[in-house]
């Protein structure tokens, strides 16, 4: 499926941008140099007729967008976050992006619902509208549980989907492929492995029972967050084309005029979307992958209320110790730390200079935080740390592009809210209180408790263990002259022993 036919799709994708009047509108929104823009002109203007004529009716890179299919329209809904990058007037126009695209028939819907669940939408429903939202995958209808009388939203996947999407990432992989067998500097980046990781992500949104189990497990790891709703699953109407939910009543976060109409502190709301994000990311390791303004809305009651679980993170106890220590460096500007721990981590090679590469990391934190609050960007500080750390030999680590993509999208989104809110200020507390809790001498006790518990586990096995050990430690002595045993090795089985029973007995105590 990525073989050179993939050249076609990747043509009119720059074909669907020039025909539409979208090439000259991002190039100009980005600030894109005039050089690259004339060269832009040059090689698009010829091939334009064959480009998607999309919908006349829709704003230039919003057109084109659409018209390429769902891979596309979720970068689209990145870019629409970050009014910094696009500007105010891109930025808002690709916002109906997020669950304002042309919906597909409601008796459709219906037809994929009795399919799945085996029993007609009407039996099962008391009310079924017609589309409220709909997006790059699928759209959402508002109903009423026929046997419990619950009001809920029913997602179903669009029609094809997963054709179209494959269709999509199989253009990318090539075009991976092409940029890493043409540009060795870019093997640092591991663009092949940043498309698989993309794939894997967003293939979840195409199992809506996915999605369900994801939407649950984060309703249970976030029960203790005050102020945050994740809506509750209605399994027996769930399936992999179709899932139910309870309704979430509530204002959408990119509605700002509203939220202040409804007198609600929109400034708090920014820093607690921050806060709730990295509190989900490092206490939890597991976060919302999604949190544009379309997928968040505002209760009356001043509850956040999170939504669309197609994208979710994951990371693990020791990464999530190097993200905040990092992050924790930068806002106390403590470059030296910073340094130590990408060397720590192994995330820069050992024979690179630390000093040199503290130095380094100064010189792309300072300028931040010489700026004004409103300044300050999360984005331009990934983008300034990027090019410090090729230049040092760091790779790109996969298991941190979701991570990094969606702090970039949550600060687009407290930004749209208050755009002078401090983003240092409000994540400060948030990763102060991760490492007192997870870095200090309380969180090393935890760590040897539990280590002791794992090797508590081999208790019942330990004289197996060490007999099978003696054994095949005198096998190679059969049939030579008769010699004494190596005291070191009785020594250390006996002293592996004795280590395993404390760690038992300590295990049990703790």
């Amino acid at each position: 499926m990525r073989g050179p036919h993939n050249i076609w799709r990747l043509v009119r994708t720059g074909a669907t941008f020039e025909r539409t009047g979208a090439m000259g509108v991002a190039l100009a929104a980005m600030e894109a140099p005039k050089a690259l823009r004339v060269v832009a002109r040059i090689i698009g203007v010829p091939f334009a007729w064959l480009g998607y004529r999309g919908d006349p009716a829709l704003p230039p890179v919003t057109r084109a967008i659409t018209a390429l299919g769902p891979a596309y329209i979720k970068f689209g809904q990145i870019l629409s976050t970050r009014p910094d990058v696009v500007g105010a007037e891109l930025s808002e126009q690709l916002r109906m992006l997020q669950d304002n695209l042309p919906p597909f028939s409601g008796e459709v819907a219906k037809e994929i619902i009795a399919a799945e669940l085996g029993c007609s939408a009407d039996s099962l429903f008391l009310e079924f509208s017609e589309p409220v939202a709909a997006a790059s995958i699928a759209q959402v209808h508002r109903a009423r549980v026929a046997a419990t009388g619950k009001e809920v939203a029913v997602k179903v996947l669009r029609p094809g989907i997963e054709r179209a999407f494959q269709r999509d990432i199989d253009a990318f992989h090539f075009a991976a492929d092409m940029i890493q067998a043409l540009s060795p500097a870019s093997r640092r980046l591991r663009p092949t492995e940043v498309v698989g990781h993309f794939e894997s992500v967003v293939a979840g949104e195409l199992d809506l029972r996915l999605e369900a189990a994801a939407a649950s497990e984060f309703a249970a790891t976030t029960k203790g967050d005050a102020g945050f709703r994740v809506p509750e699953i209605e399994w027996a109407l769930t399936s992999r084309r179709v899932m139910t939910l309870d309704w979430a009543e509530g204002i959408p976060l990119g509605d700002v005029a509203a939220l202040k109409a409804a007198g609600h502190d929109t400034t708090r709301i920014g820093e607690r979307v921050i806060q709730l994000f990295l509190s989900h990311a490092l206490r939890d390791g597991y976060f919302h992958g999604d949190m544009h303004q379309g997928n968040l809305k505002v209760a009356a009651n001043g509850d956040l209320i999170a939504y669309d679980f197609g994208i979710m993170g994951a990371i693990d106890v020791y990464t999530r110790r190097v993200y905040a220590e990092i992050l924790m460096g930068f806002i106390q500007r403590d470059y030296r730390r910073v340094a130590e721990v990408h060397f720590e981590a192994g995330y820069v090679p050992r024979d690179r200079d630390i000093d040199e590469f503290a130095r380094a990391l100064r010189a792309v934190g300072e300028p931040i935080f010489g700026m004004d609050a409103s300044r300050i960007s999360m984005a331009r500080l990934l983008a300034y740390l990027f090019e410090v750390t090729e230049r040092f030999g760091m790779q790109t680590r996969t298991e941190l592009i979701l991570l990094q993509r969606t702090m970039v999208v949550v600060e687009g989104v407290a930004r749209s809210l208050d755009p002078h809110l401090n983003i240092w200020h409000a994540a400060r507390p948030v990763v102060e209180t991760y490492i007192r809790r997870n870095l200090g001498p309380r969180a090393m006790a935890q760590d040897l408790v539990k280590t002791l518990r794992v090797l508590g586990h081999f208790g019942p096995k330990l004289p197996e263990l060490v007999e099978s050990a003696l054994i095949r430690q005198s096998e190679p002595l059969r049939g030579l002259p008769a010699r004494r045993a190596r005291p070191e090795l009785v020594l250390g089985a006996v002293l592996g022993a004795g280590l395993t029973i404390l760690a038992v007995l300590l295990a049990k105590l703790v």
